[in-house]
């Protein structure tokens, strides 16, 4: 199993990126990133999964029907991942749904496998909760637009992460790849990053994963750049690094079997300790990138 795909190894049609849980092998989490023209559209069925539209770059109309009614949902999207927080549509299983842009754009579509049928809803940008987590070189901005206890979904657990250049992040590394009730629980992830340029020179930066003893043994030191995903069924994952000059953003797309929808992890015991530091340092000062409108 190929767990880095370099951007343009994972296409399929009008998906740019095309992560399905057939062909990650896994059983829950998916991510499309679907890349529209001036006055496209898209239409397609969300079957047995959950999705979250979320626009990367761009603004987009939303619509899904049901055998319970039609709605329709205007995203006002944004320039880009690094630009601003972003309004969001939810869209529930066994729905029609379409995408369409005026002005063109990038729109991810996050999903996961799921049993219940949830009526779809319009996430505004004002609702998310923006999180400055870690302290000194680990600082990092968390957009929890798609988060446990955030945003109501039957199985999905979605992010945006912004690391500033320099920084690490998902650090210290940690796993989900247990079923242990209050602790941990059973996540499959899945990293899609995009970065800063400088002067048109592409950002870049490294990605690990290693063997926690569970699963797959599943093991990943990739050089990322814009347009990557990595798929982590299991295993301790970070840091995730971001080079000098270069700010990151990874969206985190998450779900697994586990009958509560949690984020429960377990930090790597050999880097553990670093979460005590963080008192004793500041904030990166570069953050947070924005904050979400109050409106």
């Amino acid at each position: 199993m190929t767990y880095h795909l370099p951007a343009g190894k994972a296409p399929d049609g009008p998906y740019v990126v095309d992560v399905t849980p057939e062909k990650a092998g896994w059983g829950y989490s998916s991510l499309k990133v679907l890349q529209l023209p001036p006055g496209g559209s898209h239409t397609f069925e969300t079957g047995d999964s959950e999705w979250i539209v979320l626009p990367l770059s761009g603004g987009c109309t939303v619509e899904a029907t049901d055998d319970f009614g039609h709605d329709v949902f205007q995203l006002a999207g944004r320039e880009g991942v690094f630009s601003g927080v972003t309004d969001f549509a939810y869209l529930p299983r066994d729905s029609h749904a379409t995408v369409s842009s005026a002005e063109g754009g990038r729109f991810a579509l996050t999903g996961a496998r799921c049993s219940r049928r949830l009526p779809a809803r319009y996430g505004p940008a004002s609702s998310v909760p923006v999180e400055l987590r870690g302290t000194g070189n680990s600082s990092r901005q968390v957009n929890n637009f798609g988060a446990a206890g955030v945003f109501e979904c039957d199985k999905l657990i979605a992010v945006e992460v912004i690391t500033p250049g320099g920084n690490w992040s998902s650090f210290p590394p940690h796993k989900h790849d247990e079923h242990r009730p209050g602790e941990e629980s059973v996540l499959e992830e899945i990293y899609y990053f995009e970065f800063v340029d400088h002067e048109g020179i592409p950002g870049l930066g490294y990605q690990r994963v290693s063997p926690s003893g569970h699963g797959r043994g599943t093991d990943v030191l990739a050089e990322v750049r814009g347009g990557d995903v990595v798929l982590i069924p299991d295993g301790w994952h970070g840091p995730s690094m971001a080079v000098p000059g270069h700010h990151m953003y990874y969206l985190n797309v998450m779900a697994g079997p586990e009958a509560e929808r949690a984020w429960l992890i377990c930090d790597h015991p050999d880097h553990a300790w670093v979460r005590g530091t963080w008192p004793d340092q500041p904030v990166d000062p570069r953050l947070p990138l924005y904050t979400a409108p109050s409106q």
